[in-house]
């Protein structure tokens, strides 16, 4: 039996709305500026567009798109009673969760990149170009907007965000989002976060200059793994347990208020995920290019050596 109804979560939107306006809008300030910021110096600092760029690139601009649906976020949590446009509602929940997993797509390729460019470095010519990495973005454009559209133009109410029908919390639905959205590129940059540090471990037969290029680029490597853990493993921790309470597999009212509690603190922690972006990765491409021109020019010796001794 649906208990739902006898279950109030008044006092629980009265403290989140406070919180919400308290986080979102440092949050979609701050994101703004940086990653406007972000923009502005890959398009007119950077000379030569490369692989990294291009994914930072569209890491920001879909972190940006995210952020322009914060204040609609904010607005329709707030209206409890008032009725919201149907199209708007549905634009700005496709804004805003099509733009979020494309970030998480777009960081596991990212992942995918250095993995390919530090641990097969033979291999990385062919298989890296910015063409290439053009068309992996432009793929994941089309994808997210598709699938939001897809799954949110089933909505025939006018309900918002965490006001959404039961239908958006089909197994279907939230099978596909927990294991394509989230758990398989979690385990793809974990994967390639651990074989790269493994990698840039080795110190043998390098400078001091190399060591300490390793080493910096090896936490970066960490943190960025870190800050993506801290940003979307408790917002899909938070959407797994309520879909069983939409299941009716959790039924105790004060589980519930908990749930529906820790869901929209950990969204919220997710969005601060925008702001992080742009600083982490910009940090991470800047080092990396320095070691990758190293590793280049220590393959170029090792070949050119090996020539020379066959002749």
């Amino acid at each position: 039996m649906n208990t739902n109804f006898s279950c109030n979560f008044s006092h629980v939107d009265s403290i989140m709305n406070n919180v919400e306006l308290g986080i979102y809008i440092p949050t979609f300030i701050l994101g703004c500026i940086l990653n406007i910021f972000a923009l502005w110096i890959f398009f007119f600092s950077i000379k030569k567009w490369t692989e990294a760029s291009i994914y930072l690139i569209n890491l920001a601009i879909l972190d940006l798109f995210l952020l322009l649906s914060l204040p609609f976020k904010m607005y329709s949590s707030i209206q409890i009673e008032q009725i919201v446009d149907r199209h708007l509602c549905t634009f700005a929940e496709i804004l805003y969760f099509a733009n979020m997993y494309g970030s998480i797509y777009i960081i596991t390729f990212i992942s995918l990149d250095r993995y390919i460019a530090i641990k097969h470095i033979f291999w990385a010519k062919r298989l890296r170009s910015p063409k290439k990495t053009t068309s992996i973005c432009f793929f994941i454009w089309v994808f997210v907007w598709i699938v939001g559209g897809s799954i949110f133009k089933k909505e025939d109410n006018n309900r918002c965000f965490h006001k959404m029908s039961n239908k958006i919390w089909s197994p279907s639905i939230i099978i596909c989002l927990e294991l394509f959205g989230f758990l398989m590129p979690m385990i793809v940059i974990m994967g390639c976060s651990i074989q790269i540090v493994r990698k840039l471990g080795d110190h043998r037969g390098i400078s001091e200059q190399d060591h300490g290029q390793k080493t910096t680029v090896r936490r970066i490597i960490i943190s960025n793994l870190v800050v993506f853990l801290l940003s979307f493993l408790p917002s899909h921790l938070g959407i797994f347990l309520q879909f069983l309470v939409k299941q009716d597999i959790i039924a105790n009212c004060s589980h519930k208020q908990s749930i529906i509690l820790f869901l929209r603190l950990s969204l919220c922690l997710a969005n601060v995920n925008t702001c992080l972006d742009a600083a982490c990765y910009y940090f991470a491409v800047k080092e990396f290019r320095k070691m990758s021109v190293n590793s280049h020019s220590i393959i170029r010796r090792t070949m050119s050596l090996q020539q020379s001794r066959s002749e």
